[in-house]
């Protein structure tokens, strides 16, 4: 079963600078959350923290709660790694390991993981190829550099890493800003049937794509230059996008600004 979030009073700081103030958001099993909003207003950086990725930047810091189930996932004993295979990421731009072949693309995760076996690792790699609409393309070439594919195969490929160690959450940061129309429309479409597994949040600049993928939509905003970004409302998508709470959200989705 899909796992739950709950963001309370989430406050994000890289050294001193207060990125991120006092979010708060529920993200529902499987379904697709979007995060829009202009640039440098704090959703990546909110993003990255539901997975503890954004304590990797020296002197980054959260304050308040990220709750995985009911379990905050920056408790005391909480281990990040295993927070990360929990909570899986894809960056906006596709890194597969160039050299590697596109199976040990696929699972290097749990070969991290000590997973030896040929034949669940070759299942594995088949199982989470096909989840990403992939296997039909490369079934003849596995044994073929990853960095060969093109960009949205490429982009698939970091999708089949990404389910491979079987995460209950798939975190996207503008999954498909690098790719062409063609391929963006792949991506959508493989979001829309990995939620029937997964729950999902994605980062996107293209509001079309939040209005076609998400089922809630969360809109983001700065006041100033030097303040913290801020969750300005969340709700679902069609009401986000036909009948805003906010007047900065209209402002923002009708092209005011942004």
């Amino acid at each position: 079963m899909a796992k739950r979030i709950d963001v309370k009073d989430l406050n994000i700081y890289y050294g001193k600078f207060h990125a991120v103030a006092d979010v708060k958001l529920n993200v529902l099993p499987r379904s697709v959350t979007a995060f829009i909003g202009p640039s440098g207003c704090g959703k990546s950086t909110v993003l990255r923290s539901l997975n503890r990725m954004h304590e990797v930047i020296p002197g980054a810091r959260v304050e308040g709660a990220v709750l995985l189930d009911g379990e905050d996932i920056y408790g005391a004993t909480v281990d990040p790694v295993g927070v990360r295979r929990t909570i899986g990421m894809v960056f906006q731009r596709p890194n597969p390991f160039p050299t590697m072949s596109i199976r040990d693309n696929v699972v290097a995760g749990l070969k991290l993981q000590g997973v030896r076996n040929k034949k669940e690792l070759d299942e594995v790699a088949e199982r989470s190829l096909r989840g990403a609409n992939l296997w039909n393309e490369v079934k003849d070439r596995l044994d073929k550099p990853g960095g060969g594919l093109s960009g949205g195969q490429q982009q698939r490929l970091c999708i089949a890493r990404a389910i491979a160690v079987s995460p209950d959450v798939l975190l996207m940061d503008e999954p498909c800003s690098a790719l062409d129309p063609i391929s963006t429309l792949a991506i959508e479409d493989l979001i829309t049937e990995l939620k029937k597994e997964f729950t999902i949040v994605i980062v996107t600049h293209n509001m079309q794509q939040a209005a076609r993928v998400s089922d809630q939509t969360g809109f983001f905003n700065l006041e100033a230059q030097g303040k913290p970004g801020r969750l300005i409302e969340i709700d679902d998508t069609e009401k986000i996008f036909s009948n805003p709470g906010q007047k900065a959200t209209e402002d923002y989705i009708s092209g005011r600004f942004g």
